[in-house]
């Protein structure tokens, strides 16, 4: 069964009911218990900036937290092994040597590793990849590879094709380029992968682009989002405490999900969900991995996002400091809170979860929530000065 379970690269090998002092043995004494965090992920210093021609942006921040350390990546895409499990197997603060950042044909890879998640963060396009943990149990399985190098790929793409603007570079963008950009993405992911560079591993895949629509006179904000298997994009409006849309998962069959990669028979143009949704300027834009959803209800996303935010809002103002001008920060502080609250849940043997619902469904004797990678991007729409 678990050769079977590999060979398409699902996760239910990862079904076992863990007792109380199981699960405290999986907790490393000596691993950072601090989820990693960032505002904007890395962009090579030798590339000049490509502008995203929408009057909008995000403020945006990351998070994550790792269930166990991931393989550092293999030649010829190096990265030096984490200090800590939360550690990125990007380079972020060592990003002036180059003989210790993470390439591909040359080009530093774009984004951040959190155990086989991979997630990615801009201005203009954010994404989050779960790699699909079983393949580590394969010789030459290395998911954490397949989760980023997509998402890298999609980065490029999105800057060479004017984050989705239209083939003549006038007015509003493509929704459908988004597809495009992550099929491109899987095409030379599945190249660099192959051939002497051979390895194993599936991911899930969700990207969130922000553009723009022209109503008459005024400008309005747009996100299209493309998603394929159980990541999930969310977008919360904080003035009405109200979750404006949500992805849905999409499975082959439970905890098993639609995925782009070895021995998989998804891909983008045939499964990719495209959604085109109309935003307002300090909407919140999260995008997930399933660490979060099968831990928190989305009621429960959306309420610890806005609440965090309120309470950053409050301690900006008590110090008397100009939140507007720290937005990513603040973005940064919700993300971190969310994965806490997940893995708080994660960690509980005794707690209610969404995987444990869905898992009872199943007839699956399953109880707290599921030890798993949680990662979270989370951005606010706000309008370019000038």
């Amino acid at each position: 069964m678990l050769a079977l379970q590999l060979k398409h690269g699902c996760r239910r090998n990862t079904l076992q009911l863990v007792l109380p002092a199981v699960r405290r043995l999986l907790h490393d004494n000596t691993r950072s218990r601090d989820p990693q965090i960032g505002l904007t992920t890395p962009f090579p210093d030798d590339l000049p900036p490509r502008p995203n021609p929408s009057p909008f942006y995000f403020a945006a921040g990351y998070a994550g937290w790792a269930k166990r350390p991931s393989r550092p990546f293999p030649p010829p895409f190096f990265s030096p092994p984490s200090g800590s499990f939360s550690d990125p197997l990007s380079t972020h603060n060592r990003s002036h040597d180059r003989r210790r950042v993470s390439r591909i044909n040359g080009d530093m890879i774009r984004g951040v590793t959190v155990g086989d998640d991979a997630v990615l963060v801009s201005d203009s396009l954010i994404g989050a990849n779960d790699g699909v943990g079983a393949w580590a149990q394969r010789e030459r399985g290395c998911a954490p590879l397949w989760s980023r190098l997509i998402l890298h790929f999609c980065a490029v793409a999105a800057e060479k094709g004017g984050y989705g603007r239209r083939n003549d570079g006038e007015g509003e963008g493509e929704a459908g380029r988004l597809v495009g950009y992550m099929g491109e993405a899987y095409e030379q992911t599945k190249e660099a992968l192959s051939g002497a560079n051979e390895w194993l591993g599936t991911t899930t895949a969700s990207l969130a682009l922000l553009h723009y629509k022209k109503d008459g006179e005024r400008v309005r904000p747009v996100v299209f989002v493309a998603q394929l298997g159980d990541s999930k994009v969310m977008v919360v409006r904080p003035r009405e405490k109200k979750i404006m849309f949500e992805t849905e998962e999409q499975w082959h069959y439970f905890d098993c999900p639609r995925q782009l990669g070895t021995n998989s028979p998804d891909t983008p143009e045939g499964n990719a969900v495209l959604s085109t949704v109309e935003l307002e300027e300090d909407d919140i834009v999260l995008a997930m991995t399933d660490g979060v959803t099968d831990n928190l209800w989305v009621e429960e996303i959306s309420e610890t996002a806005v609440t965090s935010l309120d309470g950053w809002h409050e301690k900006m103002k008590e110090g008397d400091v100009d939140a507007e001008k720290h937005l990513a920060e603040g973005m940064r502080h919700v993300a971190q809170e969310i994965v806490l609250a997940a893995r708080h849940i994660a960690e509980d043997p005794f707690a209610g979860s969404p995987f444990m619902e869905r898992a009872v469904e199943e007839g699956l004797a399953i109880e707290g929530g599921k030890m798993d990678d949680i990662s979270v991007v989370a951005a606010v729409c706000k309008r370019r000065k000038g």
